[in-house]
């Protein structure tokens, strides 16, 4: 059996592909265990670790109590906590330190920290101190901390001086970043500054994962890994290969027909439609589905392509067994 990307030997932690997974809805509006658990093993059979409860997770939209029971879901099903890295970042520290405690607690190989988001224009000092609370307050050395800069949404940007700081105080905890600012050269830039920290620098896109190992950084944590797993972990297994410039491009093409739409819908309903379980659409408010019109136009696009989530199927099965099961046991 080959060695998992994210979990290569000799490395430090998670590495290779990660994606934040889409969090499936009940008809009822609440989240689907079941689904997301089967969602889950199928991305680990691609060998995509799981960043559960991102921004693509809809997490901001979950409550803290809705997130630790689909994280207990997934520790119950069995699944290895060394491939996760949950999102416990949180407007409210207290519920930050509730969520990183139960992850840290659970085994989880690593959590995935949002600043503070709700006010801006924040200072370095601010955000040190919020980093600084929740580490001190969970005081478990197994806690790995990877930094989530995102300030195209969360406008709270993550500055050097403050990764700096934060690694100086924290060595061994503070583990890595995912950077989400849409500019390859400040991803770039992250890479060279850091090198010989242990800090390991993810893209938050597939569309510079090539670039991004080849200057020595760790992988991608990426939406479209929940829909494109296997090209996208094909590349972060071979960026060697002659061919590796052809295979980014045809992940940046795949990518750019998701993002014609709002993303999060469009690959909700690619899952619905390759694995024909309807439900896999639904939205939490106040983000919505795509329209009848714009399903047909993804589908054809996609159909195009070539693009197909080999053992999808497979899921909407799985869970169709296991309803039957709970119905037939209630």
């Amino acid at each position: 059996m080959s060695t998992p990307s994210s979990c290569l030997p000799g490395t430090r932690g998670l590495r290779g592909v990660l994606s934040p997974v889409l969090t499936p809805f009940n008809a009822d509006g609440t989240p689907s265990p079941v689904r997301f658990v089967n969602h889950c093993r199928w991305l680990l059979e691609q060998d995509v670790a799981l960043a559960v409860f991102g921004t693509n997770s809809e997490a901001n939209s979950l409550t803290v109590d809705e997130k630790r029971a689909l994280l207990d879901a997934l520790l119950e099903a069995g699944l290895p906590p060394e491939r996760l890295m949950p999102g416990t970042g949180a407007c409210a520290l207290p519920d930050a330190i509730d969520m990183t405690r139960h992850a840290v607690a659970g085994g989880c190989a690593g959590v995935l920290m949002l600043p503070p988001f709700f006010y801006k224009g924040v200072s370095d000092e601010g955000l040190f101190r919020g980093f600084a609370e929740v580490i001190e307050a969970v005081a478990d050395d197994r806690l790995r901390l990877y930094l989530y800069h995102i300030p195209p949404v969360s406008q709270v940007g993550l500055s050097f001086a403050l990764i700096e700081r934060l690694l100086v105080r924290y060595p061994g905890v503070v583990a890595g970043i995912k950077d989400s600012g849409g500019d390859w050269q400040h991803t770039a830039a992250l890479i060279e500054s850091f090198q010989g920290e242990q800090f390991d620098v993810f893209a938050g896109t597939e569309t510079t994962l090539l670039p991004t190992l080849q200057q020595g950084g760790a992988g991608c944590i990426t939406a479209t890994g929940n829909v494109n797993a296997a090209a996208i972990v094909r590349l972060a297994r071979h960026w060697r290969d002659a061919d590796a410039a052809d295979q980014q491009q045809r992940l940046n093409d795949t990518r750019a027909i998701f993002q014609r739409y709002p993303i999060i819908a469009a690959m909700k309903a690619a899952i619905a439609w390759q694995s024909g379980d309807a439900q896999w659409a639904a939205m939490r408010a106040p983000l919505v589905e795509l329209d009848d019109a714009q399903q047909r136009e993804l589908r054809q696009a996609l159909t195009r392509d070539g693009f197909a989530m080999e053992g999808a199927v497979k899921l909407a099965a799985g869970f169709q067994q296991q309803h039957r099961e709970e119905t037939h046991t209630a």
